[in-house]
């Protein structure tokens, strides 16, 4: 299944960062989880492939927004994920379905 990374929370205007491909044997939250970790920088970068031993990179994650000599910031609380065409809000502790997407500006 898909996994659309949308970033919000700390932009004026949300922006599509990345497609997160996950195993279609998952439930719909651990296809969540695994995008938010994979879409997290841990151990590297999770937007940058020219990097050696990349902690981070994962063959799963299409980086969707040109990235730049820093990368891309780790997904956080107030950003989005879209899959099945259900949208959710990543929250304190895991994600919490959203009927819109809503930003710094838009607050």
């Amino acid at each position: 299944m898909k996994i659309e990374v949308i970033h919000a929370a700390f932009e004026d205007t949300a922006e599509h960062m990345a497609n997160v491909t996950a195993d279609d044997r998952m439930g719909v939250m651990e296809a969540l989880e695994y995008a938010y970790r994979w879409t997290n920088n841990v151990a590297g970068s999770w937007s940058r492939t020219d990097l050696e031993d990349n902690g981070d990179a994962n063959d799963d994650v299409e980086v969707v927004k040109p990235v730049g000599d820093l990368g891309h910031r780790s997904t956080s609380v107030g950003d989005y994920m879209r899959v099945d065409g259900s949208l959710y809000r990543v929250a304190m502790a895991g994600f919490e379905p959203a009927d819109v997407i809503t930003t710094r500006k838009s607050i």
